[in-house]
């Protein structure tokens, strides 16, 4: 099992936590609550079923990549929470995952130029002591600018997001791309509902506050 330690701070808590994602965004969210965790990269198949609405692959995908890496714990680790989570980028019927590369970047911006854009961010808390799940989805509606190819590529040159649904990154000068987005989490967008992940943390016994 690949996994790497952060930093611990405050005091060990009773339960383990692990960040089930290969995502540093992910990671620096989860940093902020300054619970000691450790991270570990799931290994499933992320390809969307026949029929499957965006929204149903990201629950399903957050919930695989917390009880893959629940399975490979050891007996004597089970007493361990983790943390799985999946984001789609929408704009109706139309998914838009990380580009991976610029001219990938730029065509997927030059898309969703003036359009409104759906970010479904799911999230799992998996109890690997008893298999239990708890599980939410957050929605993020980001409306992008009318964007010329000049500002887009004047963007990704500043910042290159390939590895950003949706090309841009909002935490960041990504900003500057958008008119408006609504929704209960901010940071859901960048990819891990924080909001959602503490009011699961308490009720699996884990308050970030007494950490």
């Amino acid at each position: 099992m690949n996994t790497t330690s952060t930093p611990e701070t405050g005091k060990n808590p009773a339960r383990r936590l692990i960040l089930g994602s290969s995502s540093a965004y992910r990671r620096a969210l989860l940093e902020r609550l300054g619970i000691p965790f450790s991270v570990t990269s799931p290994d499933i198949d992320e390809t969307p079923l026949a029929n499957e609405h965006p929204a149903a692959t990201a629950r399903r995908l957050a919930h695989e990549k917390a009880k893959a890496v629940a399975s490979q714990l050891p007996a004597d680790q089970l007493n361990t929470l983790i943390i799985g989570s999946d984001q789609v980028a929408v704009v109706g019927d139309q998914v838009y995952g990380k580009p991976g590369n610029h001219e990938k970047a730029v065509a997927q911006l030059q898309r969703l130029s003036g359009q409104t854009v759906v970010f479904e961010t799911a999230l799992c808390l998996y109890d690997a002591l008893n298999g239990q799940a708890q599980e939410e989805l957050v929605s993020t509606e980001v409306e992008f600018r009318d964007l010329s190819l000049d500002e887009i590529e004047a963007y990704l040159q500043r910042e290159p997001a390939y590895d950003c649904a949706g090309s841009a990154k909002s935490e960041a000068l990504g900003i500057a791309l958008l008119d408006r987005l609504s929704g209960n989490d901010p940071t859901a967008l960048v990819g891990l509902p924080l909001i959602a992940l503490c009011r699961m943390l308490r009720h699996a016994g884990l308050n970030p506050l007494h950490a």
